[in-house]
């Protein structure tokens, strides 16, 4: 028998949390993320996401034993973005059962037609401007930094309940050769040159010891920039404090510029390197020797995430993105990174694509953000 029941302490949070280990036991391409960050992410009391939204954690029990987990989630700052009603699921794991993943999904339903909404989306772990999709093609390889990864079933499972297609995602990898082919190389720095010179635009490093300055001007690009994008929400300022400190540890400087006019800023790129890499042997632990682990994995770690790279609206079509793919190319090079991945792209963010299939930027991995009328 199968009983659906909401988390209500911490010692039920903490088997919320690490009911991936059991799903995952066997998976070679599993990451296992760091129990730490988990805790705070889930944490009302240090993630500002709680300020504007309301989360619902659900474990799935089958005699006895723990066998799944779902969270229905309220996200305030999207609906007042959209004027809609959806709400969202998020943080999906189910052992390969109809059942359970049909009591888990309807948990989260009613608990969204309960606060009125229409609509789910999912899975957002909690939202877009989080780790999100659901991993529908690729899954020969393990996840870079930040991103999902889930088991084949999954998808069948969410498409047999009646939930349909809102969005694919993509990731694109660039190998070493590509990136450094003379010909691609050439045709970069000659674009990369003319529109510096069009547009008087300049590239500079972040200054991480004028972080606090450095991020507002971040967030103010992003949500400039993002606001045209499916499935964006304005971040918070506090979000983006959080967001900063959470990442300052793995940031390399080297990856992380301004494109900038007349001293103004009007876009923004950020690289990390994929510190999955070190993840993956810590299985989940800072200590008593993960930290060490990271120490000493960190210089090892020779692939990229291309998370973030954008320009406010006025300021697009102006050939900016080549030269913040010139920088983050060179950058690379020098800090020994053999490739990169691209992620995530909107399926029909066109822009986007092209710039990175010109690069010789292929698609490997597919993500599918998912919906349905409540």
């Amino acid at each position: 028998m199968v009983k659906i029941r909401r988390v209500e302490n911490d010692q039920d949070k903490m088997r919320f949390i690490k009911l991936p280990w059991e799903i995952y036991r066997d998976d070679p391409n599993w990451v296992p993320p760091l129990i730490f960050d988990v805790r705070n992410n889930l944490n009302p009391q240090k993630n500002p996401f709680f300020k504007h939204s309301e989360i619902e954690f659900y474990l799935a029990e089958k005699d006895g034993k723990l066998v799944g987990r779902i969270a229905a989630i309220k996200n305030d700052n999207h609906n007042n973005f959209y004027k809609d009603k959806a709400g969202f699921f998020g943080f999906f794991e189910t052992i390969d059962d109809e059942e359970v993943s049909d009591l888990l999904l309807d948990a989260a339903c009613d608990w969204c037609k309960n606060k009125g909404f229409d609509t789910i989306i999912g899975p957002v772990n909690p939202s877009t401007n989080d780790e999100c999709g659901l991993l529908i093609d690729g899954f020969d390889s393990p996840p870079v930094f930040l991103m999902t990864y889930n088991p084949k079933h999954y998808a069948k499972k969410i498409e047999d309940f009646g939930f349909e297609k809102a969005k694919d995602l993509y990731a694109y990898d660039i190998e070493s050769q590509v990136i450094n082919d003379e010909k691609v190389m050439a045709k970069l720095e000659r674009m990369a040159d003319l529109m510096a010179k069009r547009s008087g635009v300049t590239l500079r490093k972040v200054n991480m010891k004028d972080l606090i300055n450095e991020v507002r001007k971040i967030e103010d690009v992003y949500n400039s920039a993002w606001e045209d994008n499916w499935g964006f929400v304005p971040l918070t300022t506090d979000e983006f404090d959080y967001m900063a400190a959470s990442l300052k540890a793995v940031v390399n400087p080297d990856l992380v510029m301004f494109a900038e006019i007349d001293g103004k800023p009007v876009g923004f790129s950020l690289s990390l390197p994929d510190f999955n890499q070190v993840l993956k042997k810590m299985n989940g632990r800072l200590l008593p020797f993960g930290i060490f682990k990271l120490l000493t994995g960190k210089k090892k770690i020779n692939n990229l995430r291309v998370i973030i790279m954008g320009v406010k609206p006025e300021y697009q079509k102006k050939g900016i993105d080549s030269l913040f793919y010139l920088e983050t190319i060179k950058a690379g090079n020098r800090g020994g990174y053999r490739g990169a991945e691209i992620s995530w792209v909107l399926e029909d963010n066109m822009p986007m694509r092209m710039t990175a299939e010109k690069l010789g930027a292929k698609i490997y991995k597919t993500y599918r953000i998912y919906q349905k009328n409540l």
